[in-house]
């Protein structure tokens, strides 16, 4: 079994256990983050990974996104040493370390799963406190270390509660807590976030996000389908498709500038158009034959008819709160509505019906392939 460290666990004790920031990005990424080597997954007939490799930064929070049967959570149970597949092949580097042959309880990562997985029989402190006996670590360092978990999640009072006495936010900070208190080499969160209500979510995910902050040189993988968890918690996003990678970048870099139509359309709305409508005469892209024009809702202004490069009718006006959804169907492309999003304190008010015409830069337009 690893050898536990039991410096205090608190933002400065987790940052001293892990290794300092500024090396050299290959060494850093060797030294104390993740590297996945030419990794392939099979179920029978079914491939699930298909020769993915991957380098996750020391400190990163890096969000694995895509729809359900993409191969997200197979990538993580990958790193977490629970696959066991008939066809599966490739290498597992963690801080250094090949755990390629390792078995999980000898990994020293902190889990996190959708649901928790709290004993009910045991107090919030047992709890957390489980990974720690089961490493034999002293009691003297058990109760110091279970309390500066605790407190680390805003639950230093809780310890004598019992997990049903708890709202679903507070028993995800236990489950957190809990894959915390052992100092894990990285952090895996498989969905932590999706049997919350939207409120709770939205205030759960800022506080992770902070908690990463308060612990910038813990690298965590979280596993997600909601673009708003990458968008918002992400240092990076993976996207995948199909057991492949669609594209890896910074969120703004996925939301910006995306590769293709299934990137643009994940990470939000986007309105794809023939370039030949998207950029006038003159532009080279006017004749681009094999790639799209994409347009960001919010990159398009209403305006009066005639005041813009693109003219239609308006069919659909939806409110959500400070924001308009306003549904235009252009002269151009009837069979296809073109969306636009805007701000309720703009003079313009569309209406159903009305006749109008849209406005834009034509630096805001990426092309991308289909």
């Amino acid at each position: 079994m690893n050898q536990v460290n039991t410096a205090a666990l608190s933002p400065a004790g987790l940052a001293r256990a892990l290794p300092d920031a500024g090396d050299d990005a290959g060494d850093a990424a060797a030294q104390a983050g993740v590297q996945i080597g030419h990794l392939s997954v099979r179920f029978g007939a079914r491939t699930v990974l298909d020769d993915l490799s991957l380098t996750i930064r020391r400190g990163e929070l890096l969000t694995v996104l895509g729809r359900s049967g993409c191969g997200k959570t197979t990538l993580l149970r990958f790193i977490a040493g629970f696959i066991e597949a008939d066809g599966l092949s490739g290498s597992l580097t963690v801080a250094g370390r090949d755990l390629t042959h390792v078995p999980p309880h000898r990994r020293n990562l902190g889990l996190l799963f959708q649901s928790y997985a709290l004993f009910p029989h045991l107090s919030v402190f047992e709890n957390v406190a489980f990974g720690l006996r089961a490493r034999r670590v002293p009691s003297r360092d058990v109760a110091r270390r279970v309390a500066d978990a605790l407190k680390l999640v805003q639950l230093g009072d809780s310890g004598h509660v019992m997990p049903a006495q708890l709202s679903g936010g507070m028993q995800q900070r236990v489950a957190l807590a809990r894959a915390l208190v052992i100092e894990p080499d990285v952090l895996l969160l498989d969905e932590p976030l999706s049997a919350l209500d939207a409120n709770l979510r939205a205030s759960v995910r800022s506080e992770l996000k902070a908690l990463h902050e308060r612990l910038p040189n813990l690298t965590i993988v979280c596993v997600t389908h909601d673009q708003d968890d990458a968008l918002v918690l992400s240092d990076r996003t993976l996207l995948m498709r199909d057991g492949r990678i669609a594209q890896l970048g910074t969120p703004q870099q996925l939301y910006d500038t995306p590769r293709d139509a299934y990137v643009a359309r994940y990470l939000g709305a986007a309105n794809l158009l023939p370039p030949h409508v998207a950029f006038a005469l003159g532009d080279p892209r006017h004749d681009e034959r094999d790639r799209l024009a994409c347009i960001r809702p919010e990159q398009l202004t209403i305006a009066p008819l005639g005041d813009g490069s693109l003219h239609g009718t308006v069919t659909s006006v939806e409110w959500y709160g400070a924001v308009l959804s306003v549904q235009v169907v252009l002269d151009a492309m009837p069979d296809e509505p073109t969306l636009v999003t805007m701000q309720r304190s703009q003079r313009m008010k569309p209406e159903k019906g009305m006749r109008v015409s849209l406005r834009y830069e034509a630096d805001d337009v990426v092309l991308v392939h289909p």
